[in-house]
């Protein structure tokens, strides 16, 4: 189901609810004012979150990102002290399954702002440009280390997060409140392992 779709279903959930909420307050003993309140509320409610939530869509998710991940882009924003933004990293990637192939369905994704980050998404964008396409790893909050082979490989392991390990890091890690969390790991995009084809 499309992005869209999703919106649209949601919409006629609230609809729908709104449409009970109506059938109980018709049968309830109410003076009509508040009964012609409840409706017009109600109504301009569903609509209103209609169009609300078409206007989330293109915006940076704040979800944990895939274990693997083919780069497509990246945008930082720097912290502003004057106007207290606390700054981001804006990733736009697609994950990659087994056979490290892209899945076709790119996402945006948006991490705290760290130097350290901000660094290493600079530099991947950097070889995107000059065309070399960049893959990437999430890996435990306050880790990090360089991108191997075998360290790209074992990312997909069991039992761990995408983009943290919940029992040491996160949110309240002490690496990633002090903005120098490795929780990403940038590195050339693996080629894609195709089935052998068969030898005549």
């Amino acid at each position: 189901m499309s992005l869209q779709a999703e919106i649209i279903v949601l919409s006629i959930g609230y609809a729908l609810l709104g449409t009970l909420l109506l059938a109980a307050v018709t049968r309830a003993d109410l003076p009509w004012p508040a009964k012609a309140a409840a409706v017009v509320v109600t109504s301009t409610f569903y609509v209103v979150v209609f169009f609300r939530t078409e206007g989330l869509l293109g915006w940076s998710a704040l979800d944990a990102l895939p274990a693997r991940f083919q780069l497509l882009w990246t945008r930082t924003v720097e912290p502003d002290r004057a106007a207290n933004e606390a700054g981001a990293v804006h990733l736009w990637l697609e994950e990659l399954d087994d056979a490290n192939l892209p899945s076709g369905v790119p996402r945006a994704y948006r991490l705290p702002f760290s130097t350290a980050l901000a660094r290493k998404a600079e530099a991947a964008r950097v070889e995107i440009m000059n065309g070399h396409p960049q893959g990437g790893r999430a890996v435990d909050f306050g880790i990090g280390g360089e991108v191997t082979p075998d360290a790209t490989a074992a990312a997909g392991r069991p039992g761990a997060e995408p983009g943290g390990d919940p029992a040491s890091g996160g949110f309240l890690d002490p690496a990633f409140l002090g903005g120098d969390s490795k929780s990403v790991e940038f590195a050339p995009l693996p080629v894609p392992r195709l089935p052998a084809k068969d030898v005549p």
